[in-house]
C-alpha cells in the first residue's frame, strides 16, 4: 500500500502512513512563504533545519509534562505525528470532538517587534501608551494573543470570538497560555547560553484521542518564531536570525504595503516577486546557523 498525499502547504507535505490510520508523515520542503504568499524560490537545506529543530523541541516537551502529537523523526526532512483533522467549519467543532485542530494560533511576544510594533506605532492598541514603546524594547510581561488558523489569511481575535470558534473554555485557554509561557522559558534556557534572544513565536494545539490538549504542527523554528543575536542587541543593533530576515526584504521593497492595501480594498493580490539570488544564499546560511545555535550540533 502506497502513502497518499493528504495536503501540500507552503512549507510541508502531509502523507498517510500505510497501516497506521492514526498517524501522518510530515515532509518538510525547502519552500518559503511570507505574508501568506508562497515565494517562487527554494532555500537549500531549509527543510532539514525545520524538521531537525522541531524534533529537538518536541523531545524536550516531555520534561514539562506537555503533550504533543510528535512520535519520532524518521529522516532528515521527515517525522511521524499523531493524525488530527483540520476542520474549516467552526460549527462542526465541538467540545467533545476528538483528534481535531484547535483553529487558533497562539502568539506570545517578549519584545516589541513585527505586527505588535506596527500596531503600537499606528496607535491601534486601546489602553497602550504608544509613545512609551520603541522597536526592540523588551516587554515586562509576555504579550499573549490569538489569531485565526483555518481562514484564508490570519486575523487577530478578541477573547470572546476566540473562545466561540474554538469551543475552548476559560480554564483550557488558561492552560494553553501557561503552557506557552513554560515552553518559552524552556527555549530561553536552551538558547540564551548560545547567544540568541527568543523574540516571539506562535504555537498550535489540538485534541488527542482522549480529548486532551496537545501541541501540534511545529514551534521554535526559524519560520514560526523570531530570533535576534544577543551580542548585537546588547550593542543596540537588531540582527535577525529567522524568516523575519526575508519578511524585511519584502517590506523594504514596498511589496508588503502593496499586498495589504490590495487585501484591504478587496482587489486582486499582486504576485510576490522571487527572492534575489544573494538573498536566497544568505537565508540558507542563516537557517543552518540558527539550527546549530539552537541545538548545539552541526547540520
Amino acid at each position: 500500500m502506497n502513502a497518499e498525499l493528504l495536503y501540500t502547504g507552503s512549507v510541508k507535505k502531509v502523507w498517510t502512513v500505510p497501516g497506521r490510520p492514526d498517524l501522518v508523515r510530515f515532509e518538510f520542503t525547502d519552500r518559503i512563504s511570507v505574508f501568506d504568499k508562497w515565494i517562487p524560490n527554494e532555500v537549500p537545506r531549509k527543510g532539514e533545519v525545520l524538521c531537525g529543530v522541531a524534533s529537538f523541541w518536541f523531545q524536550r516537551l516531555v520534561s514539562l509534562g506537555v503533550r504533543s502529537h510528535f512520535v519520532e523523526q524518521t529522516g532528515p526532512r521527515e517525522m511521524l505525528v499523531k493524525r488530527i483533522e483540520v476542520e474549516h467549519d467552526y460549527a462542526k467543532i465541538t467540545r467533545d470532538r476528538r483528534r481535531v485542530l484547535v483553529p487558533l494560533e497562539f502568539i506570545q511576544r517578549h519584545y516589541v517587534a513585527g505586527s505588535l510594533y506596527d500596531r503600537m506605532k499606528a496607535g491601534t492598541l486601546p489602553g497602550v501608551r504608544h509613545d512609551l514603546w520603541a522597536y526592540g524594547q523588551k516587554l515586562v510581561e509576555p504579550w499573549f494573543e490569538m489569531s485565526t488558523k483555518v481562514e484564508r489569511t490570519d486575523r487577530l481575535l478578541a477573547l470572546d470570538e476566540a473562545l466561540a470558534i474554538s469551543k475552548l473554555d476559560g480554564s483550557e485557554l488558561g492552560w494553553i497560555e501557561d503552557a506557552c509561557k513554560r515552553i518559552d522559558l524552556l527555549i530561553d534556557a536552551q538558547v540564551e547560553p548560545r547567544g540568541l534572544l527568543h523574540v516571539d513565536g506562535k504555537k498550535e494545539f489540538g485534541r488527542d484521542e482522549d480529548g486532551a490538549l496537545m501541541v501540534v504542527d511545529v514551534f521554535g523554528t526559524p519560520d514560526e518564531d523570531r530570533w535576534w543575536d544577543a551580542a548585537a542587541y546588547a550593542r543596540g543593533e537588531i540582527v535577525q536570525f529567522s524568516k523575519e530576515f526575508v519578511r524585511q526584504h519584502y517590506r523594504d521593497t514596498g511589496y508588503k504595503d502593496a499586498l495589504y492595501a490590495a487585501r484591504a480594498e478587496g482587489r486582486a493580490e499582486p504576485d510576490i516577486p522571487p527572492m534575489p539570488a544573494a538573498l536566497v544564499e544568505r537565508t540558507a546560511d542563516l537557517y543552518v546557523s540558527l539550527y546549530e545555535r539552537i541545538t548545539g550540533e552541526k547540520l
